[in-house]
């Protein structure tokens, strides 16, 4: 399996600032990529949040499985972590953060209120990795293109603050990795997911990768996506020769990267359905902490 590194200087510069700017706010909204909620939460956040309340915000959610999907939000609620799946295209989503960050700070807007202090807004921060869909989120929150959004890494640059409503404030960050993935795995679930540029990881290693999966798990979306036959799944075929297959199938000849390309693309689209790659008894072989 391909190991998978990607941390520029100006990351180690927005952890930094994420830091700096913790105790101006009085939550963080970590965005996850539902399809591999486990490997896009980023360890670092929660070390820099502290005692600071966290709501785990899983996006991309029209992408993942369904039950999957439900698998994890008991997962993440039985571990005490407060949690939103959201659809960020929906005209609610503003109405249910807010109202999930309130529940989450009843007892800290209570004592402020008994001080006779002057009501304000929530001020949150949003943390993610790239290309979580973060700009999309505080897009819909703040009712207008004020983030730029991109199917891809490193679209959000500066950390702003926005204005959702009387009631919540938000300062966006940019999308931040960590130094060092302690799994090669997760690296290669951060790629897939397009969370690491295109450029920076072997494409043929993270498409077998993706292949071997979906053999094992979901090999009736590989049949219908690209034509494919019990003989061409046959467990005697290797994950090469079955993404040879795939490759004369799409009419690519023989040009493997350009199929490696196809199938990742394809999976982070969407275009071979719902798919969501982990599962909490993951956990039990690789260890909740990075």
């Amino acid at each position: 399996m391909a190991t998978i590194q990607w941390f520029p200087g100006h990351m180690a510069k927005a952890l930094r600032q994420i830091r700096e700017q913790m105790p101006l706010v009085d939550i963080v909204f970590e965005l996850v990529d539902a399809r591999v909620p486990y490997s896009s939460q980023n360890p670092e956040v929660a070390l820099a949040a502290g005692e600071k309340p966290r709501l785990l915000i899983m996006t991309k959610t029209d992408l993942a499985d369904p039950d999957r999907l439900a698998e994890w939000q008991r997962f993440f609620a039985d571990q005490g972590q407060p949690v939103l799946a959201l659809d960020s295209r929906r005209h609610n989503v503003s109405k249910l953060v807010t109202a999930k960050s309130k529940e989450i700070l009843h007892d800290q807007l209570v004592q402020e209120a008994a001080k006779g202090l002057k009501k304000r807004p929530i001020r949150a921060m949003c943390v993610g990795v790239p290309n979580v869909g973060k700009s999309t989120l505080l897009n819909h929150l703040v009712k207008k293109n004020v983030a730029q959004t991109g199917n891809r890494p490193g679209v959000t640059t500066g950390q702003q603050w926005l204005r959702s409503s009387a009631e919540l404030e938000l300062l966006d960050t940019p999308g931040v990795l960590w130094h060092k993935f302690a799994s090669p795995k997760r690296g290669v679930m951060l790629a897939l997911s397009g969370a690491i540029k295109d450029s920076l990881y072997p494409k043929d290693d993270v498409a077998l990768f993706a292949l071997a999966y979906l053999r094992a798990h979901q090999p009736d979306l590989l049949k219908k996506r690209y034509r494919l036959t019990d003989q061409d799944l046959d467990p005697a075929v290797s994950d090469p020769d079955l993404l040879l297959t795939i490759t004369n199938k799409l009419g690519f000849r023989d040009d493997y990267d350009r199929a490696s390309e196809r199938l990742i693309f394809d999976l982070r689209k969407g275009k071979l359905g719902p798919i969501t790659m982990e599962v909490p008894g993951d956990l039990n072989a690789e260890g909740i902490n990075e």
